[in-house]
């Protein structure tokens, strides 16, 4: 499912991410860990870890992605690649608390948020059917 949300945005953004994969699996020290995406930027010539939060943002995830970007770099980057970026999407945001856990940091990261809306926007609304119409199409339908 989310592969198929991040293909039109892979688009959006002009061909300059290419997609590695969703849940990507690193190994060290033989345990596993996963990085929700992994994508990697053309122009940038870099790997792009992207760590998706459903909640608030958290200090220790700078130390998480710090771990992931660690590891890209010393067991998945190629040699003529630039060092990886990281990116934490989270619901919400305090700018203050994203900046302190960041004041230290050595590695590229960005913290951005997302939005979810109850109902569709303006421009879509006349071009899809209504809730309703879509629950009276499905009834008896098994």
């Amino acid at each position: 499912a989310i592969i198929a949300k991040v293909e039109p945005f892979l688009r959006e953004m002009g061909g300059m991410f290419a997609f590695i994969g969703s849940q990507y699996r690193l190994e060290i020290s033989n345990k596993e860990y996963f990085i929700d995406l992994l994508l990697f930027h053309r122009h940038l010539k870099c790997l792009v870890a992207i760590d998706l939060k459903i909640g608030e943002f958290l200090p220790e995830y700078i130390g998480k992605m710090q771990f992931y970007l660690a590891a890209l770099d010393d067991k998945v980057r190629l040699e003529e690649e630039n060092s990886a970026i990281g990116i934490i999407l989270c619901k919400s945001k305090d700018k203050t608390i994203v900046e302190y856990a960041l004041k230290e940091s050595n590695k590229p990261i960005g913290v951005a948020t997302y939005r979810i809306v109850s109902t569709l926007p303006q421009q879509l609304q006349n071009q899809l059917p209504a809730p309703e119409q879509v629950a009276l199409l499905l009834e008896g339908v098994e």
